[in-house]
């Protein structure tokens, strides 16, 4: 079509297409990318207010509608910057992230333990919500820790009432249904290699246990190579 010719039956004029042009730069002008950046962080802001108040981790309650509400923006406005729930959960679980000082891509294992002590900090922010008060679980657990007491008590003579407890607490890690659940449903193990995997960190624990190397040993939080020992002297 020729310059300056009509488009749909209507002449189009130079001075209308800067016009046109005017008001698109207009529109996508740094004032309202500024206020799209805002309302975006009210939103996710509102989010994660949410979560920091919910007793569990169950994020049902997360939902779309709940986030406009808290954020005071209507549901349309949250789609507008996330397309959906999924979305908005995952921007949520990348916000925690941050909070927590947690950084999967340069996780490194010599350094898993300080990332574990960063997100128990982080965690401990959180409202924890105590198990149902029932009496048969309540007893079996009061039992199973009263057992594994004693068990590292029996291969460990030597040591403190709090660093059996410790290493009894950590054996009991792995004597749940959530640490099953865990293996099997996230990792996709078998029975067989989640046994496998089990008996392997039992073993190695059982070996430190006997070896007198405990959470308050030379490298654990308490020894004098932690990363609690007060500072030495330098000696020349």
């Amino acid at each position: 079509m020729p310059a300056g010719g009509s488009e749909g039956g209507r002449p189009r004029s130079p001075a209308g297409e800067a016009t046109a042009g005017a008001h698109r730069r207009s529109y996508e002008s740094p004032l309202r990318r500024q206020q799209a950046a805002l309302t975006r962080e009210r939103i996710l802001a509102a989010a994660v207010e949410m979560v920091h108040g919910f007793p569990t981790w169950d994020w049902g309650a997360l939902t779309i509608r709940a986030v406009a509400r808290r954020a005071e923006v209507n549901e349309s406005t949250i789609y507008r910057y996330f397309s959906n729930e999924r979305r908005l959960r995952d921007a949520v679980m990348q916000r925690l992230q941050q909070e927590a000082g947690v950084d999967l891509e340069g996780l490194r294992l010599e350094s898993f333990g300080d990332v574990i002590a960063r997100m128990f900090e982080y965690l401990a922010s959180f409202p924890a919500q105590p198990p149902p008060d029932e009496p048969t679980f309540a007893d079996i657990d009061r039992r199973r820790r009263a057992a594994l007491v004693a068990a590292v008590t029996e291969a460990a003579p030597g040591w403190s009432e709090q660093e059996a407890a410790v290493a009894a607490a950590m054996l009991d890690v792995f004597w749940n249904v959530p640490s099953y659940e865990r293996l099997t449903v996230t990792w996709e193990f078998d029975v067989a290699r989640a046994t496998r995997a089990v008996h392997w960190v039992v073993r190695t624990l059982s070996a430190a246990i006997r070896a007198g190397d405990g959470p308050d040993g030379p490298d654990g939080p308490g020894g004098p190579d932690g990363p609690d020992a007060p500072d030495r002297p330098a000696t020349s």
